[in-house]
């Protein structure tokens, strides 16, 4: 990679990280901008060549290629953020990313359990060894307050407030958000902090105040999360044929507390959304529960 590209996106590093982005997001975006900078290298372009047509070119290739428009609309967001940092720093006249239309994705409604499947697979989880009070703990947490993988594994002791029965999470960008935690679910930290948490913590170094510990005494990381949902998923059973993921909980938590009567604004405050049209999926996961439900149960559907 030639050094006018290495440039362009040190630049973009340190706007991100002053922008205080995570850093999963930095490496992606550097991921992606490199294969990028590599295309344009085999086309026979310099960094300043690009303009619109090349970025056309570039989302054609990926689609031949056999990129999924979710990978691909990823990468063209890396490039509008490139093209962004490269124009305000006066660097670049226009962003030629921004006059490229992002591919259109499927309308795929996310997973959902039941209030039945939910309370099964939860129920199914032992109070038993230090690792399956964890277990039980982490995944009650998950649905009680509808947190992403990323943010269960972020949780400190300190941030359960036992008395008050709230959990402080930091979300995405940094933000802070107080949640209502269920009795079930604080039940099982109670229990896991007592008798589970102490027996892992060993005598591991790195462990600090890490709410969630490895069978090693180091803090989990969201790949332990998915392996071990997915493990009690297929040991519990019952809980349908599609993989159920941290994210389900998350749809699960939103879903049954629309069907309650929670208001979106509340779900968006609840789920860290920084726009309520990002909750207002959950009213499509209802539609499409209420439509089955007339078809299933109507004589004349």
């Amino acid at each position: 990679m030639d050094t006018a590209w290495q440039a362009a996106l040190e630049l973009l590093d340190d706007d991100l990280r002053r922008r205080d982005a995570a850093a999963r997001t930095r490496r992606a975006y550097g991921v992606d901008l490199r294969q990028f900078a590599g295309w344009v290298a085999a086309q026979g372009l310099q960094a300043e060549d690009v303009g619109p047509k090349a970025v056309r070119r570039y989302i054609a290739h990926l689609s031949e290629h056999g990129a999924a428009p979710t990978t691909t609309a990823r990468k063209l967001a890396a490039l509008r953020a490139l093209f962004r940092s490269q124009r305000e720093h006066g660097r670049i006249s226009q962003n030629p990313a921004d006059l490229v239309s992002t591919p259109r994705r499927p309308s795929r409604l996310p997973r959902v359990l039941s209030q039945r499947e939910a309370a099964r697979l939860l129920d199914g989880i032992p109070a038993s060894g230090p690792l399956e009070l964890r277990d039980r703990a982490l995944f009650e947490l998950a649905y009680s307050c509808g947190l992403r993988a990323e943010e269960l594994v972020s949780l400190r002791q300190s941030d359960v407030d036992h008395d008050a029965e709230q959990l402080r999470v930091e979300g995405k960008g940094r933000k802070t958000r107080v949640l209502p935690v269920g009795e079930p679910a604080m039940a099982a930290v109670a229990c896991y902090l007592e008798r589970g948490r102490p027996a892992l913590t060993g005598s591991s170094a790195d462990s600090g105040d890490a709410l969630f510990l490895s069978k090693s005494g180091r803090r989990l990381g969201t790949s332990d999360v998915r392996r071990r949902l997915r493990t009690w998923t297929a040991r519990v059973g019952g809980i349908g044929d599609r993989p159920t993921s941290p994210h389900a909980l998350r749809h699960s938590f939103a879903t049954h507390l629309l069907d309650g009567g929670a208001d979106l604004r509340s779900i968006q405050e609840l789920l860290g959304h920084a726009s309520v049209s990002s909750t207002q999926i959950y009213t499509r996961v209802e539609s499409a529960r209420l439509k089955r439900a007339y078809a299933r149960s109507h004589p004349r559907a």
